[in-house]
């Protein structure tokens, strides 16, 4: 009789479709999760570190503040005087009349830029936007080394005017950019319906696709206003300081929160720290209550249309 040979190979199993599936599902599903761990860990990094930032604002900050900081000026202060006397005020209003000057200037030109490029056919678009993303990257001691070089071709003094027109370029493309998204987000079909109806061009514009891109213009607002308050570069190099409050940007100098935290953090001394960090905590109150005053604006505007879906 022959002897049955048997084969040490173990013996192949049948493929099962659903062990293997199972097994694809188990190894993606370790990854997901792995993703999401990674994600939420470093989320978390970065709102430590967010958070570390406004508590040492906030703490180092906090013992600079009173009403006589809000409101005084410092035109009889050194920096080793107490903190008992001078303040803000000045730099507040200073910050203010430079960023509106340079927001008069860079809002309606930006918001011309996005309406060319989202509603021209032009072959000049191409060119306006890279201009445009050009000017997005421009570093702020450039933009005000250029101003410096007008005021030296003009022989004027360094003012308050010179100061805003150094901020203009840096706040114009990304006011542009971010309103040519929003009036994008705007439905065809709305401005197709408003011509359909009758309405020229510039009535369909003004009356439909402008309203409708209302929220987006706004953060195109604060973005740009975030992307020039806390300059501080241009502005050493394009107006005059001054301890004192002034109104008048067409002559004398300015003080603005910006500068006022370079020149007392420079000094060095105790009280002049203080104040700078200060100055710090109030620039970030206010950056905070625009960006609140936004969010409120913009949640009334979704509350009323969710009212009218109704």
């Amino acid at each position: 009789m022959e002897k049955v040979m048997s084969d040490p190979r173990p013996a192949k199993q049948p493929w099962n479709k659903s062990s293997k599936l199972a097994s694809f599902k188990g190894l993606r599903g370790f990854s997901d999760a792995t993703l999401v761990f990674g994600s939420l860990l470093l989320a978390a990094a970065v709102f430590s570190l967010l958070l570390s930032v406004l508590w040492s604002v906030i703490s180092a900050g906090s013992g600079a503040m009173s009403a006589e900081f809000i409101y005084q000026n410092n035109r009889y202060i050194s920096t080793t005087t107490s903190l008992d006397y001078g303040g803000v005020g000045h730099a507040i209003l200073g910050t203010l009349e430079l960023v509106l000057l340079a927001t008069a200037v860079a809002l309606p030109l930006g918001l011309a830029i996005a309406v060319y490029l989202t509603q021209s056919q032009s072959k000049l678009r191409n060119m306006v936007r890279a201009i445009t993303q050009a000017l997005a990257g421009l570093p702020s001691v450039v933009s005000g080394l250029f101003v410096l070089s007008i005021i030296s071709f003009l022989d004027a003094q360094k003012s308050g005017i010179f100061g805003a027109v150094a901020l203009f370029p840096l706040m114009l493309p990304t006011v542009a950019r971010v309103a040519e998204e929003a009036l994008r987000l705007v439905p065809q079909d709305l401005r197709l319906a408003a011509l359909g109806l009758g309405a020229p061009n510039y009535r369909a514009f003004f009356q439909v696709i402008l309203p409708a891109a209302k929220t987006g213009i706004i953060t195109a607002l604060l973005l740009g206003l975030a992307r020039v308050v806390g300059e501080t570069a241009p502005l050493i190099l394009t107006i005059q300081a001054n301890e004192g409050t002034n109104l008048n940007p067409l002559e004398g100098g300015v003080a603005t929160l910006p500068t006022y935290i370079y020149g007392f953090i420079s000094a060095g001394y105790a009280s002049s720290i203080t104040r700078a960090w200060g100055a710090s905590l109030v620039l970030l109150i206010i950056v905070g209550i625009l960006f609140v005053t936004a969010r409120l604006l913009t949640g009334d505007k979704k509350k009323k249309k969710s009212k009218g879906s109704k």
